[in-house]
Protein backbone atom coordinates (compact mmCIF):
# COMPACT_ATOMS: atom_id res chain seq x y z
CA UNK A 1 0.00 0.00 0.00
CA UNK A 2 2.91 2.51 0.43
CA UNK A 3 4.56 2.00 -2.66
CA UNK A 4 1.22 2.80 -4.63
CA UNK A 5 0.74 5.89 -2.17
CA UNK A 6 4.75 6.92 -3.61
CA UNK A 7 3.68 6.29 -7.24
CA UNK A 8 -0.08 8.11 -6.97
CA UNK A 9 1.75 11.42 -6.51
CA UNK A 10 3.39 10.67 -10.48
CA UNK A 11 0.07 10.43 -12.26
CA UNK A 12 -0.45 13.19 -14.04
CA UNK A 13 -4.64 14.42 -14.22
CA UNK A 14 -6.12 15.45 -17.63
CA UNK A 15 -6.19 19.48 -16.59
CA UNK A 16 -2.01 19.02 -15.98
CA UNK A 17 -1.62 17.96 -19.21
CA UNK A 18 -3.54 20.25 -21.24
CA UNK A 19 -1.55 23.35 -18.57
CA UNK A 20 1.69 21.21 -19.98
CA UNK A 21 0.51 21.46 -23.53
CA UNK A 22 -0.47 25.10 -22.72
CA UNK A 23 3.23 25.60 -22.26
CA UNK A 24 4.68 24.47 -25.32
CA UNK A 25 2.33 26.28 -27.76
CA UNK A 26 4.68 29.07 -27.68
CA UNK A 27 6.53 27.44 -30.71
CA UNK A 28 3.42 27.03 -32.70
CA UNK A 29 3.05 30.86 -32.44
CA UNK A 30 6.54 31.53 -33.37
CA UNK A 31 6.71 28.82 -35.90
CA UNK A 32 3.40 30.40 -37.54
CA UNK A 33 4.20 34.21 -37.07
CA UNK A 34 5.88 36.44 -40.50
CA UNK A 35 7.12 38.89 -37.99
CA UNK A 36 8.95 36.04 -35.87
CA UNK A 37 10.43 34.49 -39.05
CA UNK A 38 11.74 37.71 -40.51
CA UNK A 39 13.31 38.48 -36.97
CA UNK A 40 14.93 34.95 -36.58
CA UNK A 41 16.70 34.97 -39.80
CA UNK A 42 17.84 38.84 -39.79
CA UNK A 43 18.95 37.74 -36.33
CA UNK A 44 21.11 34.84 -37.86
CA UNK A 45 21.71 36.86 -40.54
CA UNK A 46 23.86 39.09 -38.36
CA UNK A 47 25.32 36.25 -36.67
CA UNK A 48 26.91 35.09 -39.18
CA UNK A 49 28.14 38.10 -40.91
CA UNK A 50 29.44 39.08 -37.64
CA UNK A 51 31.66 35.43 -37.20
CA UNK A 52 32.44 35.95 -41.47
CA UNK A 53 34.45 39.20 -40.65
CA UNK A 54 36.00 38.18 -37.54
CA UNK A 55 37.47 35.24 -39.39
CA UNK A 56 38.13 38.03 -42.71
CA UNK A 57 40.02 40.27 -39.58
CA UNK A 58 41.81 36.74 -38.46
CA UNK A 59 43.12 36.64 -42.29
CA UNK A 60 44.57 39.99 -42.46
CA UNK A 61 46.02 39.96 -38.93
CA UNK A 62 47.98 36.88 -40.13
CA UNK A 63 48.67 37.87 -43.55
CA UNK A 64 49.93 41.12 -42.84
CA UNK A 65 52.03 39.24 -40.15
CA UNK A 66 53.88 36.80 -42.05
CA UNK A 67 52.93 37.43 -45.52
CA UNK A 68 56.07 35.50 -46.52
CA UNK A 69 54.79 32.45 -46.25
CA UNK A 70 52.48 32.19 -48.41
CA UNK A 71 48.94 30.08 -47.93
CA UNK A 72 49.02 28.13 -44.87
CA UNK A 73 46.97 25.63 -43.70
CA UNK A 74 45.96 28.38 -40.85
CA UNK A 75 45.09 31.26 -43.35
CA UNK A 76 43.08 28.62 -45.19
CA UNK A 77 41.40 27.83 -42.93
CA UNK A 78 39.92 31.82 -42.00
CA UNK A 79 39.33 32.19 -45.78
CA UNK A 80 37.18 29.15 -45.43
CA UNK A 81 35.84 30.30 -42.48
CA UNK A 82 34.71 33.44 -43.82
CA UNK A 83 33.53 32.53 -46.99
CA UNK A 84 31.42 29.52 -45.10
CA UNK A 85 29.83 32.46 -42.94
CA UNK A 86 29.32 34.67 -45.14
CA UNK A 87 27.70 32.71 -47.92
CA UNK A 88 24.95 31.60 -44.78
CA UNK A 89 24.69 35.17 -43.57
CA UNK A 90 23.56 35.23 -47.54
CA UNK A 91 21.41 33.10 -47.76
CA UNK A 92 19.66 34.23 -44.16
CA UNK A 93 19.45 37.52 -45.75
CA UNK A 94 17.42 36.79 -48.62
CA UNK A 95 15.78 33.73 -47.35
CA UNK A 96 12.63 34.73 -49.60
CA UNK A 97 14.28 34.86 -52.42
CA UNK A 98 16.13 31.74 -51.80
CA UNK A 99 12.90 29.82 -51.23
CA UNK A 100 11.58 30.66 -54.34
CA UNK A 101 14.17 30.13 -56.84
CA UNK A 102 13.53 27.40 -59.59
CA UNK A 103 14.18 24.36 -60.20
CA UNK A 104 14.09 23.28 -57.11
CA UNK A 105 17.63 21.52 -57.97
CA UNK A 106 19.15 25.42 -57.69
CA UNK A 107 17.87 26.20 -54.29
CA UNK A 108 18.93 23.10 -52.36
CA UNK A 109 22.66 24.16 -54.29
CA UNK A 110 22.16 27.36 -53.13
CA UNK A 111 21.29 25.70 -49.32
CA UNK A 112 23.76 22.85 -49.23
CA UNK A 113 26.92 24.77 -50.62
CA UNK A 114 27.84 26.48 -47.14
CA UNK A 115 27.56 22.84 -45.66
CA UNK A 116 29.75 21.70 -47.93
CA UNK A 117 32.39 23.90 -47.39
CA UNK A 118 31.85 24.05 -43.78
CA UNK A 119 32.32 19.91 -44.17
CA UNK A 120 35.93 20.87 -45.99
CA UNK A 121 36.52 23.48 -43.20
CA UNK A 122 36.67 21.32 -40.54
CA UNK A 123 38.18 18.87 -42.06
CA UNK A 124 40.95 21.32 -43.20
CA UNK A 125 41.05 21.33 -39.53
CA UNK A 126 41.59 17.77 -39.29
CA UNK A 127 44.65 18.07 -40.98
CA UNK A 128 46.05 20.62 -39.44
CA UNK A 129 46.09 18.66 -36.63
CA UNK A 130 46.54 15.64 -37.96
CA UNK A 131 50.14 17.24 -39.23
CA UNK A 132 51.45 18.54 -35.88
CA UNK A 133 50.71 15.69 -34.42
CA UNK A 134 52.45 13.44 -37.42
CA UNK A 135 55.55 16.28 -36.95
CA UNK A 136 55.55 15.87 -32.99
CA UNK A 137 56.21 12.23 -33.52
CA UNK A 138 58.13 12.26 -36.34
CA UNK A 139 55.73 10.33 -38.61
CA UNK A 140 55.85 10.98 -42.62
CA UNK A 141 52.83 13.24 -43.50
CA UNK A 142 52.84 12.77 -46.90
CA UNK A 143 49.70 10.66 -46.88
CA UNK A 144 47.60 13.38 -44.70
CA UNK A 145 46.82 15.56 -47.21
CA UNK A 146 45.81 13.48 -50.54
CA UNK A 147 43.68 12.03 -47.67
CA UNK A 148 42.17 15.08 -47.33
CA UNK A 149 41.12 16.20 -50.95
CA UNK A 150 39.97 12.37 -51.51
CA UNK A 151 37.78 13.01 -48.54
CA UNK A 152 36.23 15.97 -49.94
CA UNK A 153 36.48 15.26 -53.40
CA UNK A 154 34.35 12.17 -52.96
CA UNK A 155 31.85 14.02 -50.29
CA UNK A 156 31.52 17.09 -53.61
CA UNK A 157 31.54 14.11 -56.07
CA UNK A 158 28.24 12.09 -54.21
CA UNK A 159 26.42 15.59 -53.68
CA UNK A 160 27.12 17.02 -57.49
CA UNK A 161 25.66 13.29 -58.57
CA UNK A 162 23.02 13.73 -55.77
CA UNK A 163 21.86 17.18 -57.47
CA UNK A 164 22.33 16.01 -60.92
CA UNK A 165 20.05 12.80 -60.11
CA UNK A 166 17.44 15.25 -58.72
CA UNK A 167 17.46 17.70 -62.04
CA UNK A 168 16.43 14.80 -64.37
CA UNK A 169 14.23 12.32 -62.26
CA UNK A 170 12.07 15.53 -60.62
CA UNK A 171 10.80 12.93 -57.74
CA UNK A 172 9.86 13.95 -54.04
CA UNK A 173 11.58 10.85 -53.16
CA UNK A 174 15.27 11.87 -55.00
CA UNK A 175 14.72 15.03 -52.76
CA UNK A 176 14.15 13.11 -49.14
CA UNK A 177 16.89 10.99 -50.52
CA UNK A 178 19.64 14.14 -50.90
CA UNK A 179 17.98 15.91 -47.61
CA UNK A 180 18.85 12.12 -45.91
CA UNK A 181 22.59 11.86 -47.27
CA UNK A 182 23.61 15.55 -46.35
CA UNK A 183 21.91 15.52 -43.49
CA UNK A 184 23.87 11.78 -42.87
CA UNK A 185 27.43 12.41 -43.41
CA UNK A 186 27.32 16.00 -41.56
CA UNK A 187 26.12 13.49 -38.50
CA UNK A 188 29.24 11.27 -38.20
Amino acid sequence: MAWMQRTKSFVLREGEIQAALGVLSWWDEIDESEQWQRGIYYTLCACYASVSLVALVQLVRIQLRVPEYGWTTQKLFHLMNFIVNGLRALLFALYQSVFLIKPQVLEMVLMDLPGLLFFSTYTLLVLFWAEIYHQARSLPIDKLRPTYFASNGFMYFTQVFIWIFIRLSRSPVSVKAAKLFFSGYFSC
